[in-house]
C-alpha cells in the first residue's frame, strides 16, 4: 500500500519558517522521516509539498482514483478551501489531518476552523513532526 504525504503551502520552510511554533526539522528531513516510519510499518509512502492548490486538489483527485490513503497538512488552506474540501469527499480510503502546530490554540481566529476535518478519520494537531508518524500509524491500522 502507498500512503501519500501531501503539504501544503509554507511547509516546504520548515525549519526556517517560525521554528518557534513548527520547529527545526526542514521539510527534507520531515520526509525521510516519514519514509522510515512508512517502512516500519509496512508501508510505501510519497511525501510532496506544494504551493500551489491545484497541484494539492490534483493530486488528491489520483488519491481518489487509487484509492491510496493520505496523510494531508493543507496548511491555511484547511481553513478556507471548499475546493480542498470537496476533493477530500471524494477519497473512500483514510484521511487523516495532521498539524504540526495545534490550530486550535493559536491566537488567530480563522485557524479555529478546519474545512478537512469532516472526511478525516482522525485529526492530529500539535505533536510537531511526530504528528506524522503518528498519522502513519493510524493509516497503517485502517
Amino acid at each position: 500500500m502507498t500512503a501519500l504525504v501531501l503539504n501544503g503551502p509554507n511547509l516546504g520552510r520548515l525549519g526556517r519558517r517560525q521554528p518557534e511554533i513548527y520547529g527545526r526539522t526542514t521539510h527534507a528531513e520531515l520526509a525521510e522521516k516519514c519514509l522510515a516510519w512508512g517502512r516500519s510499518l509496512g508501508l510505501e509512502v510519497e511525501v510532496r509539498q506544494t504551493n500551489h492548490e491545484g497541484d494539492l486538489l490534483d493530486w488528491l483527485n489520483s488519491a481518489a482514483d487509487d484509492g491510496s490513503p493520505v496523510v494531508l497538512n493543507a496548511g491555511a488552506w484547511s481553513h478556507y478551501s471548499w475546493a480542498l474540501h470537496d476533493a477530500c469527499a471524494q477519497l473512500s480510503a483514510p484521511l487523516v489531518e495532521v498539524h504540526i502546530s495545534d490550530p486550535a490554540s493559536r491566537p488567530e481566529e480563522f485557524r479555529h476552523t478546519s474545512v478537512i476535518t469532516p472526511h478525516a478519520i482522525r485529526v492530529i494537531t500539535g505533536q510537531g513532526v511526530d504528528g506524522y508518524r503518528q498519522a502513519l500509524e493510524v493509516v497503517a491500522a485502517s
